[in-house]
């Protein structure tokens, strides 16, 4: 009995019925896990767009930082009005209107508004150099030997070159500039580069101006006030004519003038671009290539805003090879971070340095076109 027992337990485990069965219930179980899985996901999503849909769900690069005391309060102030708690209205910062309300939290943003700083390019076309000295002194002819025709058996004569130096000073530019730590921590290090994109451009700006007009004393030599170079006489000294950039252009060597370049500032060139010829052609030629610079009489043009305007007694056009202007760089501009001198004021100092000297090394590359007085 026991031997038939166990022959009939054997066969109902091996009844292929019995399998199926258990293998569907297996499946079913499997299905209704994923169709719950799968119920789950739709509904987060659902809820998801939900969210997208509402306005002003999008904030920017601070997504993931939550939100202020204060404009938690805020929010609850615009929804209650007066009715807010106690707790929100203390956070709030009560505004000078006389009839009460409170103000909007401030946000600092991360764009800056800033004007644009103009300066001409002379370091563009100047001939500029490195020096690790105080000053360069550059040994310079000033004449030649004196040569003579001579007939037979006569006596020659001696002669001797002229030498001179010219030398050029180094000067120092520099500046501090004191910002809020607060400012600094609030613009996301922001702040930090406008400061320094301020001082670049500010330097810059006064170095180009120190180029063209600087006096010379505890500055570069500018290029317009030097007295070494040539003037040339305008017609008119209310105006300039086409003969006179000709006149200038052929004054000037031609060894000179195959390289040189025009140089005024946009009132000149704007009367300038206005000039014609007898046959109508205008002084004046737009470039032909993109990146090219426009040109007068087939030389470069630039704007220099620190030249002279046309007028009495004014120099408001100079030609020549602006290699004959040395630019020598000692230091460039260093800048020095010093958050512990106004530590106790919340205040971070930056120091700005810059050394460098300028002058014309030789001025008969150059021509000034000068209105009569």
């Amino acid at each position: 009995m026991s031997a038939a027992l166990k022959l009939e337990t054997k066969s109902e485990s091996e009844d292929p019925i019995v399998e199926v069965k258990t293998a569907l219930e297996t499946l079913t179980t499997e299905v209704k896990a994923k169709a719950d899985n799968d119920n789950k996901l739709v509904a987060r999503i659902t809820e998801l767009e939900t969210k997208l849909a509402r306005p002003n769900i999008i904030r920017g690069a601070n997504d993931n930082v939550e939100s202020s005391a204060e404009q938690k309060a805020f929010e609850a102030y615009l929804r209650t009005g007066d009715k807010a708690g106690p707790e929100e209205l203390k956070t709030l910062t009560v505004s000078s209107d006389p009839q009460g309300g409170y103000l909007a939290p401030s946000e600092m943003s991360t764009e800056f508004v800033r004007n644009l700083v103009q300066y001409s390019p002379i370091r563009a076309v100047a001939s500029v150099r490195s020096t690790g000295s105080p000053s360069v002194i550059y040994p310079a002819r000033t004449g030649v030997t004196n040569a003579k025709w001579k007939g037979e058996a006569q006596t020659q004569e001696a002669s001797e070159p002229a030498f001179g130096q010219a030398e050029i000073p180094v000067n120092e530019v520099n500046t501090y500039v004191d910002i809020s730590n607060q400012l600094l921590a609030d613009s996301a290090g922001s702040a930090e580069q406008e400061v320094r994109l301020a001082l670049a451009e500010d330097f810059g700006q006064k170095e180009a101006s120190a180029f063209l007009i600087g006096t010379g004393s505890n500055m570069p030599k500018g290029l317009f006030v030097d007295p070494a170079i040539a003037p040339y006489a305008a017609t008119s000294n209310a105006a300039v004519s086409f003969e006179d950039f000709i006149n200038v252009y052929y004054d000037l060597p031609a060894a000179y003038r195959a390289n040189g370049t025009w140089g005024m500032n946009s009132k000149t060139l704007a009367a300038a671009r206005k000039l014609k010829d007898a046959s109508g052609q205008f002084l004046w030629q737009p470039s032909v290539q993109v990146g090219q610079p426009e040109s007068i009489l087939g030389r470069p043009v630039i704007e220099l805003i620190e030249a002279d305007d046309i007028g009495s007694n004014k120099s408001p056009v100079i030609f020549g090879d602006f290699s004959g202007y040395r630019i020598v760089d000692r230091v460039s501009m260093s800048i020095l971070v010093n958050p512990y001198i106004r530590a106790t004021d919340g205040v971070t100092r930056f120091h700005a340095t810059r050394r460098v000297g300028g002058a014309v090394l030789q001025a008969a590359k150059f021509r000034k076109l000068k209105n009569p007085a």
